[in-house]
């Protein structure tokens, strides 16, 4: 009998599978599989599916499929099916050699289907998509049976066997199943099994003219690869009644359906509907936007898989549907950076520093420390010279009472490097903007202390103007205002909560050991926040950052509070 390892969450699924291994159902096995439509990009709430699905399967040392429901050819794609290869592979999670699609069954579910038909339990329906869906009546009132739905198995037979040779038009004729047409749950009364599609698969071409439903698939595809716990979301469980039905009719192995509430994440959207019509209409540029919430959008972001790992960890399993706070996710990346990326200098918005007492065309290096969170990370050495880029709003001219940054007269250190007071401040003639500054610094402050044991407050970041790199810095932000974008008491029209600064693109310099970083590596600009290298823009000749996440975590917040 297997069980979960040590340490492993227990909820209610696990719970069912433990029941299950002691009382021996399934001979101890447990068998998972996850399950995606190729009609669209992952997102963060399909995260949730892969890491329970492959993360039970692991624990109690069981397996897990991945399978392409692929029985719509007229919204599926094989660009679908490479991205989501690739981003449950980037995850962490291997399906071994088991990589299966609906369509390797098609034939045997139509056998299946046949034998339906054969028992009198499936008839060929002429009446219009919309006939039906008017017959199938109400929750309040019941359904109506169609005036073909007893005719005789023979002429049935026919007549299935005619729209698989494409003798009808799309839309023409249906395969529904005869269940009860006065059932109070919708989905038992008589749902189509298949429709005729005369369009081309991306895998088995122009052989099909008809196919399947995902329900008529679904229990089907579980019962052939024998997968013990079928785990889906909350909106199936009203289709489990039917899922049962059609296995039990037809005598095959009857895996379990289980339900799990799916993620909803405040600020965010997960429709695919909706998630297409943002690319397609231009709001985001493609599905691997930065800004979007699917798992190519946050890999190029720079969020890591442990990351996104750690996050569905900490949400758990529930039977009911709730909201997730996006700042848990947030805090997720920041708690896993902070330990693992390195610390840089970066200016965003630079102001020009010239350090009158040092001597010119002279530099020199300090060290400064990788990441202080990790030792072991070392140091590295960094260029100080007489003119800097220090961060705009690391002055004022006139700072208020608790401004404890650069200020005429003031001084402050330099990270890593000296005390530096601020002597001359130089303005444009023409908009009275501040362009320069001209500074002096104490040589006896290297490394940021004073012998003399006097103390400053304010610490900014810094670079060396000639050392410097140049670099497009883009600032995503949330790309919804509302917390419930998709609700109608918030706005209705998740469009109009659209947030206009969910990206800002400015020039930054930055400190020259970055160039000639890798794109998808990560960093820690430090006072600034966590940045990544653009896996898609950025070259050699056009250095691209984008920001994962700000320093700010008001989750981290929120839990010391608890």
């Amino acid at each position: 009998m297997t069980t979960p390892e040590s340490g492993a969450p227990i909820d209610f699924i696990r719970n069912i599978i433990n029941e299950d291994n002691r009382t021996g159902k399934h001979g101890g096995r447990v068998h998972t599989r996850f399950p995606p439509e190729p009609n669209g990009y992952l997102h963060i709430g399909h995260a949730k599916s892969i890491c329970l699905n492959f993360g039970i399967a692991a624990e109690y040392g069981g397996l897990c499929n991945l399978r392409f429901d692929d029985t719509n050819p007229t919204k599926e794609e094989e660009e679908y099916v490479e991205s989501i290869i690739e981003d449950v592979r980037w995850l962490g999670l291997d399906w071994e050699d088991r990589l299966f699609y609906a369509s390797d069954y098609f034939d045997q579910m139509h056998d299946y289907a046949v034998q339906l038909i054969q028992a009198g339990k499936a008839y060929v329906d002429d009446l219009s998509a919309e006939e039906i869906r008017k017959h199938r009546g109400t929750l309040i009132d019941r359904g109506r049976e169609s005036i073909y739905r007893n005719r005789p198995v023979e002429e049935n037979l026919d007549l299935f066997a005619r729209m698989r040779a494409g003798e009808f038009k799309d839309g023409s004729r249906v395969l529904r199943a005869k269940i009860d047409m006065t059932s109070p749950n919708l989905n038992m009364r008589d749902p189509v099994m298949y429709r005729i599609l005369h369009a081309e698969h991306h895998r088995t071409g122009n052989k099909w003219c008809i196919y399947p439903m995902y329900d008529w698939a679904h229990g089907l595809e579980d019962s052939i690869e024998g997968i013990t716990h079928s785990i889906c979301t909350l909106e199936f469980e009203d289709h489990r009644p039917l899922y049962d039905w059609f296995l039990d009719e037809l005598g095959v192995y009857h895996p379990q359906q289980i339900e799990f509430a799916r993620l909803n994440l405040s600020y965010t959207v997960m429709s695919k509907r909706k998630l297409l019509q943002l690319v397609e209409q231009g709001y985001v540029n493609g599905w691997d936007d930065p800004r979007m919430p699917t798992i190519s959008g946050l890999r190029r972001r720079g969020y890591t898989p442990e990351s996104i790992r750690n996050f569905c960890s900490r949400i758990g399993v529930a039977k009911t549907d709730s909201t997730i706070d996006v700042a848990l996710l947030e805090h997720c990346i920041r708690e896993d950076l902070n330990r693992h990326a390195p610390r840089v200098m970066g200016v965003l918005r630079p102001l020009h520093v010239i350090i009158d007492n040092y001597p010119e065309g002279q530099t020199e290096e300090v060290d400064a420390v990788n990441n202080p969170e990790d030792p072991d990370m070392g140091t590295r050495k960094v260029h100080f010279s007489r003119v800097l880029y220090i961060e705009r709003d690391d002055f004022r001219e006139d700072p208020p009472k608790q401004f404890f940054r650069l200020a005429p007269g003031r001084e402050v250190r330099l990270r890593y490097a000296y005390f530096i007071t601020c002597v001359e401040v130089v303005k444009d003639e023409r908009t009275d903007e501040v362009v320069e500054l001209h500074c002096t610094y104490d040589p006896e402050t290297r490394g940021g202390s004073a012998p003399d044991g006097r103390k400053v407050k304010g610490t900014i970041h810094w670079v060396s103007a000639a050392h410097a790199i140049e670099a497009e810095v883009r600032l995503y932000d949330r790309l919804f205002t509302a917390e419930n974008p998709g609700d109608v008491r918030e706005g209705g029209d998740f469009e109009r909560s659209l947030n206009p600064d969910s990206l800002e693109t400015v020039r930054g310099y930055l400190e020259p050991s970055l160039a000639g970083a890798a794109p998808g590596s990560r960093y820690q600009f430090e006072r600034l926040g966590y940045f990544c290298i653009d896996s898609r823009d950025s070259s050699p000749e056009r250095l691209v950052f984008n920001r994962t996440a700000t320093l700010r975590d008001s989750w981290a917040k929120i839990e010391s509070k608890l």
